[in-house]
């Protein structure tokens, strides 16, 4: 329980994040950072616990990976995707009690294609990075894994997110749904580019790595 516990948090605060610092004033081009930034510190203070994935691709990963089991998997999907969920209704009531805008218009649509291979790309980078820094025994006692994940995030949200909207996860995919940011259509690009992305990058994991763990 203590797992699925520190999945919701951690998800939780990277979708509020999203939401909020994508509509609530943040200077054009900052939000990235802070997107990046709120991902590092709950790597920190949860990946002993949980492994800190907030993210059901990074989840299905790290279970072909090996590194976590498949028992877990559904809690830690539900977990997040409950986290992602709430965080942007728990938006939507900040803005309303502030009288804030927030998400305003109808919701954003994008192009499959363009879509799905930006969501890919930047998946495929999240969990790659996440695989190679912080399940390795050759890593074992790196404490510079947040900052490598947190960063990998923000350099994709500036280099893909244009293309996408730059979610790179199904829970936030989820959540930028229910915060009326992403149209619901554009949820099987998201989810197929991001999927996909997050079984290669373990699978070729697995051809570099070998069976040195």
């Amino acid at each position: 329980m203590k797992k699925y516990i520190v999945e919701f948090i951690g998800t939780f605060f990277l979708v509020l994040t999203i939401v909020l610092a994508v509509n609530n004033g943040t200077p054009p081009g900052f939000a990235p950072i802070a997107i990046g930034s709120v991902l590092m510190v709950m790597i920190y203070a949860g990946g002993h616990i949980s492994g800190a994935h907030f993210n059901p691709a990074v989840t299905l990963g790290v279970c072909l990976r090996g590194k976590c089991d498949w028992s877990d998997a559904p809690g830690y999907v539900i977990a997040q995707l409950v986290g992602g969920a709430l965080a942007a209704i728990v938006a939507g009531l900040l803005f309303g009690m502030s009288g804030m805008p927030g998400p305003t218009g109808p919701a954003a649509t994008v192009a499959f294609a363009p879509a799905c291979l930006a969501e890919f790309l930047g998946t495929f980078a999240l969990v790659w990075v996440i695989l190679h820094t912080a399940t390795t025994k050759s890593n074992a006692g790196n404490s510079h894994y947040g900052l490598a994940i947190g960063f990998t995030v923000t350099a994709c949200a500036y280099a893909l997110g244009p293309f996408s909207g730059g979610a790179f996860n199904p829970a936030v995919a989820t959540g930028v749904s229910i915060a009326n940011m992403s149209a619901w259509s554009n949820m099987g690009a998201l989810l197929v580019g991001e999927l996909a992305a997050g079984a290669l990058a373990a699978v070729l994991f697995g051809v570099v790595y070998g069976n040195e763990d």
